[in-house]
């Protein structure tokens, strides 16, 4: 055994470039009303007729962005109504799963910023210096726990405004060989958690005068499906379909946000080992990257959905694909042979305790 850890490995500049890469710098540039209409005005400072080539396409492609971010704001406007006031003094904020990874970033910018967080989780705190954040030991599968905790919560900190979901188990193999109690564990933790955190904290949030906000944390594995990844997909599309399902309920409840979040492959421990096929069109993502737009959602007190990277923004469109180029399309982007080289959180600890850091 190798008692020196192994230096780390250094990726070539070139795997920082990938679309959504592309995409943000034309979102902030050609895209981007402001910076589309500066275009027209430096034609004019060089003393162009407004009848000219150059300001006639200019002005034509500054309008339309603009048109096109206004009809994008109406359409938020319809869809998600009004915002609410969101006040981080007063916010008393729940995240399941947030003892790491995205759940702990999360937890350590808002309690930086002064607000009151509890996490639950079964594992300690990775960073236990974390200030404003208080920590309670607790299995999102055990609906007595949920209860018993949800009690000490509302004691100790407050009644809950903001419900984050994000617990999740990946057990990464095919469904052959699992056997059922990895399979109930994986569904309870990854689905029914959700139910349970949402049924016990969700009365006490309608009855606050200030609104609440819900996010619930899915994958875009509950659109495609992957091999070894069976019970975790359809717990993600059952967490999606559950998402959809209580922003309807809740319309009569204006004051209650729902944030719905369908990330790509994160870099976390859960999925450590896993290469993605990739890195231009299906790149990994930073979990800084999610926690930043889920954060700027809660923030403006608005209902979303979130996703990145982009192709997950448009994944629904592979549905209306014919079958045949639905078969073809998943070769080519080599979904179903991700997870063959996968370690996941246990094997990431077993790796650095044998001196090999993942």
């Amino acid at each position: 055994m190798n008692q020196y850890p192994r230096p780390p490995v250094r990726e070539s500049w070139t795997a920082s470039i990938s679309a959504d890469l592309f995409l943000r710098v034309l979102n902030i540039t050609l895209l981007h009303p402001f910076v589309a209409w500066i275009i027209p005005l430096c034609f004019r400072a060089e003393h162009q007729e407004f009848n000219t080539k150059p300001m006639i396409i200019s002005i034509a492609w500054a309008s339309f962005v603009t048109m096109l971010a206004i009809a994008n704001r109406f359409s938020h406007k319809i869809a998600y109504g009004m915002h609410r006031e969101v006040n981080l003094s007063d916010e008393v904020i729940v995240i399941t799963g947030g003892a790491s990874g995205l759940g702990l970033l999360i937890a350590e910018v808002y309690g930086m910023r002064g607000a009151t967080v509890a996490v639950l989780d079964v594992a300690e705190l990775e960073n236990t210096d974390v200030r404003g954040v208080t920590y309670y030991k607790c299995d999102v599968r055990d609906k007595a726990e949920i209860a018993r905790v949800a009690g000490e919560i509302e004691r100790d900190l407050g009644p809950p405004t903001i419900l984050i979901n994000n617990a999740a188990e990946v057990v990464g193999k095919k469904l052959l060989d699992m056997d059922m109690e990895e399979v109930e564990k994986s569904l309870t933790t990854n689905l029914l958690g959700y139910f349970y955190t949402i049924k016990t904290f969700l009365p006490g949030m309608i009855r606050s005068e200030d609104g609440a906000t819900i996010v619930n944390v899915s994958s875009v594995i509950g659109h495609l499906g992957a091999a070894q990844l069976a019970d975790y997909a359809a717990a993600k599309a059952g967490v999606t379909a559950l998402h959809k399902s209580l922003a309807a309920e809740l319309q009569e409840h204006p004051g209650i946000k729902m944030i719905l979040v369908t990330p790509g492959q994160l870099s976390t421990p859960l999925f450590s080992g896993v290469k993605t096929p990739n890195s231009f069109f299906a790149p990994v993502v930073e979990p800084i990257e999610v926690a930043r737009e889920i954060i700027k959602a809660i923030d403006l007190g608005i209902s979303d959905h979130i996703g990145t990277p982009l192709y997950a923004r448009w994944v629904d469109w592979y549905n209306v694909l014919p079958v045949g180029l639905q078969k073809i399309a998943r070769r080519l982007s080599g979904i179903d042979k991700g997870m063959t080289t996968f370690v996941g959180r246990r094997g990431t600890e077993l790796s650095e305790k044998n001196g090999h850091p993942m």
